[in-house]
């Protein structure tokens, strides 16, 4: 009972974190798109035999880099003050501990590139309201970071790209599903804050120089 009461605490901090980026997303302007649901041919596509890669050791970078130099690199790339910013701070630094422990890192092993991608969602769990945290049996659950990229006609198309693959929905540990739910919201929240940043660089091309906003 005691550990269904923490996972039930986890789920509603995690929808609270959810419910603060779409206040912060409803800031920006109403033309942006919401990011796309993965298609059901990624959604289907069992990638490699990589079951167990949640249990290993990460390889590469993270024997060299901790979580914490991870955090600052994503922080100077991102070049706000985190001092003046520590919310925005502290959430990289959460993305970057994320990162390596659900070993993101062996699909995209460069942190840099990590907010090159448009946008992000997870397959076999659901993250509108209605669903909120539910797994979907008979899925798999991935990470999938979605780009666009020209075709042979010059002409952008969406891209489904999986950075991280963990079996079926019903056999995901509850903890385990909350901590991938959580680093899609907080890759999210980050790009809320440079979609902000976007738009303020543009009004500032547009207003009068004598307003202040």
């Amino acid at each position: 009972a005691g550990i269904t009461i923490q996972m039930s605490s986890t789920l509603d901090k995690l929808k609270a974190l959810n419910d603060k980026l779409e206040a912060r997303l409803n800031e920006q302007d109403k033309t942006v798109k919401k990011p796309a649901a993965p298609s059901r041919k990624a959604s289907r596509t069992k990638p490699e035999n990589n079951q167990n890669t949640r249990r290993e050791k990460p390889e590469g970078i993270t024997e060299k880099v901790s979580d914490a130099e991870l955090g600052k690199t994503l922080i100077n790339l991102m070049g706000f003050d985190a001092n003046a910013e520590s919310v925005r701070a502290e959430n990289l630094n959460r993305v970057a501990e994320l990162y390596t422990k659900l070993n993101i890192i062996n699909k995209a092993p460069e942190i840099e590139k990590l907010f090159i991608y448009k946008a992000m969602n997870i397959s076999g769990v659901g993250l509108k309201e209605e669903d909120f945290g539910e797994i979907r049996p008979g899925k798999y659950v991935q990470v999938i970071a979605i780009t666009y990229e020209p075709d042979k006609n010059g002409k952008k198309k969406a891209k489904n790209i999986s950075l991280g693959y963990f079996g079926k929905a019903e056999t995901l540990e509850e903890a385990y599903k909350n901590e991938i739910i959580e680093f899609v919201l907080r890759w999210r929240y980050e790009k809320a804050f440079q979609n902000l940043e976007h738009y303020r660089d543009l009004l500032e091309r547009v207003r009068p120089g004598n307003r202040l906003f």
